[in-house]
């Protein structure tokens, strides 16, 4: 089994930036994708971003592609998710993930198996 922490939400303004990260504990050897999603109140949780660890290889939402960077280090104990130039859609709370499997469909979270606490994201116009 594999714990998930979270730390680093927490309120920008827009165009903002914040860096959010994920420790993880446990039987982390085990873990091929960790990602991120978000939910917002009245949403369902929403992927993000995503990196699988076989060849390091890194997946995002077409909302945050070009503005978020997710990464990793060659462990597997900690994820990281930079998010730049932040708008108020991006307000949510985001949770950090982490699947056991090699899984093809990174954008389900019924796929992952490990999720951290969330940490509040709030961006003000």
């Amino acid at each position: 089994q594999v714990q998930l922490v979270s730390s680093g939400g927490g309120e920008v303004q827009t165009g903002g930036s914040l860096r959010l990260s994920c420790a993880a504990s446990g039987r982390t050897f085990s873990t091929y994708v960790m990602g991120w999603f978000r939910q917002a109140p009245g949403k369902e949780r929403e992927f993000v971003a995503a990196i699988r660890w076989s060849g390091s290889s890194t997946y995002y939402a077409d909302s945050v592609k070009g503005r978020f960077i997710v990464a990793g280090n060659y462990a597997k104990t900690t994820v990281a998710l930079q998010m730049a130039r932040l708008k108020p859609e991006d307000t949510a709370v985001y949770y950090c993930a982490a699947a056991i499997r090699n899984i093809a469909a990174l954008s389900s979270p019924s796929n992952f198996d490990s999720w951290g606490q969330g940490t509040q994201v709030t961006v003000s116009s």
